[in-house]
């Protein structure tokens, strides 16, 4: 499955932007937002390593909701036996 995310930029660097999301930071490719303004601050949807699009600081958070809710759900429908960090 593919999974593109939201990401804050923090840093930029010509086409290159570190960005990072709940504690983990990354350098994603600005390539494909050439045409677009980024700044610092925005929020990028990251995929494969390469920011494919800008969303709304709310956008990116409901996005993350989401993501959380599936993460969780996933998790609580595992055994037991086969949770990270359980053996």
């Amino acid at each position: 499955m593919c999974l593109a995310y939201p990401m804050r930029v923090t840093e930029i660097d010509g086409l290159a932007a570190r960005c990072e999301a709940k504690g983990i930071e990354r350098v994603v490719s600005l390539v494909l937002l050439q045409e677009q303004p980024v700044q610092v601050g925005d929020f990028v949807i990251v995929h494969l390593g390469t920011a494919v699009g800008t969303v709304p600081p709310e956008e990116a958070r409901s996005a993350w909701a989401l993501l959380d809710e599936l993460l969780a759900l996933e998790s609580a429908a595992r055994p037991e036996s086969a949770r990270v960090g359980q053996r």
